[in-house]
């Protein structure tokens, strides 16, 4: 008898015992259904919202130039060291790569840039840039800090996931590729999917744009040093005048928009720099002339830095001149990609937490992104976040010395960046309890 009611209290008391979360997959994606809503709520919070806004504030006042990031590679690790989370570094000279979950299959990553451009700022306020010449134009002081908010949310759930986020920390967006360089070093390696932000001073606060397909066009950099015999101004007729060499070619690259591209195929080709002599009466012996070209399509892409070669160098000659056409491969980025599944996750998570009115389709750009080489590489979604609030004035565009970025944005960013990942990892469990060799990460 006391054997029996030994037996009815042990299963008594196993009835009641909670379920290890980690051990039924069904009951991760109801928890991680539940979490997602929160992460906007908790990112409001002061503790997440204000420490955000701290580590902008002292980035944005110590702005360095792409793989010069040194000090904000610092910032970055010393608080995912505070965190708990495990990182590899350095990946492509000032790169960072941390993890969040069980080491394991799938993998999401979410990425942030960290490079400021070489311009001064005119910006007047309490943490204003401190260094000469430089300053955080472009929003990637902002987009840290959303980053670093996101990973502080995600780790405190990271008994919750059922696999790896990936946090991609990359230098040198500005014109240096370091998405590529990121890529080649292997940051990416076993990733299924990867999200990014932008902040946007087109949508309001809590509007989100986006796109399936092409966003943002393949762009590269062009220079060409034309030559040919300079002399007195007076006397042209012993002289090969490259200027007047440099004016036709700038006249004919025109044409190939307007005459040999297809009206429906969006592409640019923009002469932004002409340098040449020092005199008002001298011919000089050369010019230099830059610019930039763009296209949506890679086809586009290769047949239009094809022909600005063709026609730089045919027309110089025309004129009886040399020249000598040389691209910034640093600086060639391929089209932005958005994958249409993850466009579709995209609208439905944000569209659960900011209401679907708020999730807009984001016009064609031909601006260029390095974020591009990820969404080449593996699956990938680039969305724009609104932080417009005209009570507070008008904000400049990126790249202005004027730029402004508003904080208010902040709990947005980083509750979307975590609600991503969150719903990729749900919607996605391992297929694979024992993953093969080469397939995990063991800096969890």
């Amino acid at each position: 008898m006391a054997f029996l009611k030994l037996i009815l209290l042990i299963f008594t008391l196993h009835s009641f015992m909670p379920t290890p979360i980690s051990s039924n997959p069904s009951l991760n994606k109801e928890v991680l259904a539940r979490i997602r809503p929160d992460f906007l709520e908790l990112a409001k919070k002061p503790e997440i919202m204000d420490w955000m806004v701290g580590i902008r504030r002292k980035i944005h006042e110590n702005p360095e130039l792409g793989y010069e990031e040194f000090e904000t590679s610092k910032l970055i690790r010393d608080e995912l060291d505070l965190m708990g989370i495990p990182y590899k570094y350095p990946v492509a000279v000032t790169g960072i790569v941390g993890y969040i979950g069980t080491g394991k299959p799938p993998f999401v990553a979410l990425r942030a840039d960290m490079d400021a451009l070489a311009m001064e700022e005119l910006v007047e306020w309490e943490h204003k840039s401190k260094v000469p010449g430089k300053m955080h134009a472009c929003g990637h002081d902002a987009h840290v800090a959303m980053l670093l908010g996101a990973a502080k949310m995600l780790q405190e759930h990271r008994n919750d996931l059922q696999g790896t986020v990936v946090l991609i920390f990359q230098p040198a967006e500005e014109g240096g590729g370091g998405a590529k360089q990121m890529l080649d070093a292997g940051a990416l390696d076993d990733v299924d999917a990867i999200f990014a932000l932008h902040v946007s001073v087109r949508n309001p606060i809590g509007v989100v744009a986006s796109r399936s397909g092409p966003l943002l066009a393949a762009t590269s950099f062009f220079e060409a040093v034309i030559n040919g015999k300079g002399g007195h101004a007076a006397l042209p007729q012993h002289t090969v005048d490259p200027i007047l060499a440099a004016s036709n070619v700038i006249v004919s690259l025109q044409h190939l928009v307007s005459r040999e591209a297809d009206p429906l195929d969006s592409q640019v080709v923009s002469v932004g720099k002409f340098q040449g002599g020092g005199a008002f009466n001298v011919i000089p012996d050369s010019v230099t002339i830059g610019g930039t070209f763009r296209a949506f399509s890679k086809e586009s892409f290769v047949q239009l830095k094809h022909r600005i070669e063709e026609v730089i160098t045919k027309q110089a000659s025309v004129q009886r001149c040399s020249a000598k056409v040389t691209f910034n491969e640093k600086s060639t980025y391929p089209v932005l990609f958005n994958n249409k599944e993850l466009h579709e996750q995209f609208r439905q998570v944000a569209g659960e937490m900011l209401g679907i009115q708020n999730v807009v389709q984001a016009e064609l750009e031909m601006g260029g992104e390095d974020f591009a080489f990820f969404s080449e590489a593996i699956p990938g979604l680039f969305f724009f976040l609104g932080m417009k609030n005209e009570t507070q004035g008008q904000l400049q565009s990126g790249h202005s010395p004027y730029y402004r970025v508003n904080e208010d944005a902040f709990p947005y960013g980083a509750a979307l960046h975590a609600s991503l990942a969150t719903s990729y990892l749900s919607e996605n469990p391992p297929k694979d309890t024992s993953p093969p060799e080469g397939s995990s990460h063991d800096e969890l």
